[in-house]
């Protein structure tokens, strides 16, 4: 990162999935998951928070700026073999889900500016990370792609109330419901970055627009994103909690789980194969029917009703 002139002096500091640098006024957070595209984790939603504090409170700090280690991702989202484990433990999921929320929440309330820089792919939770930043700047190789519901999931944390009041509701709908690539350019005509620049000048664009938010006041600036985020306060509040109750709930569910179980085979989910058993099955939320199968053998109870077999003891279960 280009240093801001003004003040002088550096910091650094290591949280184990965070970076964090301050150069002059700027500080820098670099999520350093470079092995998975700067996916997601638990421990990162608690370091980013923690280093936001840290930059909070130093009046030093003026500017912060998010961006990803190495150059093949900004952030791609959540970690999909974590994931996986936590589809298996719905109930670990919620407290997953509630620490990405504080960690949304920290950032767009964050009383200092934020930029995105955007230095590689930006998928699924990493384009709600990019959206709770206050500002973007991209290289104009990058590509910014939703997948969720491609995947069994919703991105229900930062895209879905965000995006619409950057793009306007057809755009959002489009860039959520198809999960097809966009551009850094076509990002910049929908509103959803604020530059897109070609990768060897990503650092110079970066430290121009943090020099613009440093010689303005630290008061009026923090009060100016107050009043900016009133709408996006207003439709956090109403969905992000129901949000994060409701994906926890779903973690168990049929979609989730091929969607997560497909990208660990390395292929693609059955989206068709889960459309064509709902209109065949009674109850498709349940692999192998809903749990309300008895053993006559053993008393096993909460076997699948679909299953031939008894898990517990071997015994037949239908005829």
């Amino acid at each position: 990162m280009a240093r801001v002139a003004g003040l002088a002096g550096t910091e650094e500091r290591s949280f184990g999935t965070v970076r964090y640098e301050r150069d002059g006024w700027v500080a820098t957070l670099t999520i350093d998951r470079e092995r998975t595209l700067n996916s997601f984790c638990l421990r990162l939603f608690e370091e980013v928070q923690e280093a936001l504090r840290l930059a909070e409170r130093d009046d030093a700090v003026a500017v912060v700026v998010l961006t990803g280690a190495g150059d093949r991702a900004f952030c791609s989202g959540a970690d999909l073999r974590e994931h996986w484990e936590l589809c298996r433990r719905p109930r670990d999921y919620v407290k997953w889900i509630r620490e990405f929320i504080a960690m949304q929440t920290a950032l767009m309330r964050c009383a200092k500016p934020t930029i995105a820089r955007l230095n590689g792919l930006v998928l699924g939770g990493g384009n709600e990370l990019n959206m709770a930043c206050d500002l973007a700047i991209a290289a104009d190789d990058v590509i910014i792609q939703q997948a969720e519901p491609a995947r069994g999931s919703v991105s229900g944390i930062g895209v879905t109330q965000w995006v619409p009041l950057a793009v306007g509701d057809r755009r959002a709908r489009e860039a959520v419901f198809l999960c097809e690539p966009i551009s850094a350019r076509q990002a910049v005509e929908w509103g959803m970055i604020n530059q897109a620049v070609p990768r060897a000048e990503l650092d110079a664009a970066v430290a121009a627009m943090a020099a613009k938010l440093v010689d303005k006041f630290p008061e009026s600036l923090r009060y100016a994103k107050v009043q900016l985020n009133a709408l996006r306060e207003q439709v956090w509040a109403a969905t992000a909690p129901h949000a994060g109750e409701w994906l926890a709930i779903h973690a168990g569910m049929p979609e989730a789980h091929e969607g997560m179980r497909a990208f660990l085979d390395k292929r693609e989910p059955n989206r068709i194969g889960l459309r064509e058993r709902a209109v065949r099955d009674a109850s498709p939320e349940f692999a192998g029917g809903p749990p309300v199968g008895r053993c006559p053998q053993c008393g096993a109870d909460d076997l699948p009703e679909q299953h031939a077999f008894c898990g517990h003891c071997g015994a037949k279960l239908l005829p």
